[in-house]
């Protein structure tokens, strides 16, 4: 894996998120997130084309699991096999519903209306990459706990029904796994985080026959990918050497969220949906030729690794310890020794007897 990467985009039909569409996918980024490197998959399509499918999977048979719950199964059957590494694994996953952000994992969801639950906030550190406020993130020690957080998120969705779809996903939604390594007795640690992005598709809503609440749903969906689409073509243009200093990410929630994967330290995979059907033949050419402009973005991917702070202060405080007990050796002292423990008075008292 190069320092610099191009995100990628591949076009999906929506019966084909199997263990090919994962192998050919999402694999190189589970490996690389495995070894200290960011990578994000988002599914780009328009509404009905098959991006949940493809990202999360079908509800029924087991085989038509998605790239998250098979990347879920591959980072723990990884882990397993590195015996000599210590791993820890988070989640968190983020809507995003009208241009705001809700936790999809929080604990209130099934008991307050969305308009009570407190929102999710983004904030930009001085370096440039973006951290959340209000977003939770739980340990998973299996896949099982990991999998059950995926499902309770789901469950959490945004969804309804629109023409084009029955059960149309209303919200953009980022299911995020941090992993932590490291060997076994070092100190050097590398943190990386692999972002799943299911976006809401892009649709033209009839005029009449459509309730208030779907129009507005669809208004902030399509700027949203709009918004999407500029700064795809500014990172375009930035990358064929033209003068364009400004990126846009700030214009809306969803492509700020997804700074660092559109244009920072991140290996980014798209996947384009289409549909098949002969009268959405223009809505499919369009999908294929946004993707053609993301291919042409380029990434720089690092590794990222760290000393751990609070391991090698520990490991120092050890050191400094048997070097004290060395000297004191060395100078023929008698150890020096405090008051009694609780412990050792009640051996001796136990002994007395």
């Amino acid at each position: 894996m190069g320092p610099l990467r191009g995100i990628s985009a591949i076009v999906a039909p929506c019966l084909e998120a199997n263990v090919k569409v994962f192998e050919r996918v999402a694999r190189p980024a589970v490996m690389g997130a495995m070894s200290g490197y960011n990578g994000t998959i988002f599914a780009y399509g328009q509404t009905g084309s098959g991006k949940t499918f493809t990202i999360t999977g079908g509800p029924e048979r087991y085989v038509d699991r998605g790239i998250i719950p098979r990347s879920i199964s591959a980072i723990f059957s990884e882990i397993s096999k590195r015996a000599d590494q210590q791993f820890t694994v988070h989640i968190s996953y983020l809507e995003i519903y009208n241009n705001e952000g809700y936790d999809l994992l929080d604990a209130e969801r099934e008991i307050k209306a969305m308009e009570d639950l407190q929102q999710v906030h983004l904030g930009e550190a001085d370096d440039g990459t973006v951290s959340y406020r209000n977003l939770s993130m739980y340990r998973a020690n299996n896949e099982e706990e990991a999998l059950n957080l995926l499902f309770l998120g789901d469950t959490n969705r945004t969804i309804s029904e629109t023409p084009m779809n029955m059960a149309s996903s209303r919200s953009h939604c980022i299911f995020t796994i941090h992993v932590e390594g490291r060997k076994v007795g070092e100190d050097l640690v590398r943190r990386s985080k692999l972002n799943l992005v299911d976006l809401a598709g892009y649709q033209r809503v009839p005029k009449k026959g459509v309730d208030r609440t779907t129009h507005r749903e669809a208004k902030y969906i399509n700027l949203s990918l709009h918004y999407l689409k500029q700064v795809i073509i500014a990172r375009q243009e930035k990358a064929m050497g033209m003068n364009r200093p400004h990126i846009p990410y700030r214009n809306s929630m969803m492509t700020m969220a997804l700074k660092d994967s559109l244009g920072g330290n991140c290996r980014t995979t798209m996947v384009a949906t289409v549909n098949s059907a002969q009268d959405q033949l223009d809505e499919s050419i369009s999908t294929c030729r946004f993707a053609q402009r993301v291919a042409m973005v380029r990434n720089t991917v690092l590794l990222n690794e760290e000393l751990d702070p609070s391991l090698m202060i520990r490991r120092l405080k050890q050191e400094v310890r048997e070097l004290k007990e060395e000297i004191r050796l060395l100078k023929g002292e008698e150890e020096e020794r405090g008051p009694l423990t609780p412990d050792e008075i009640t051996r001796l008292q136990g002994t007395r007897c």
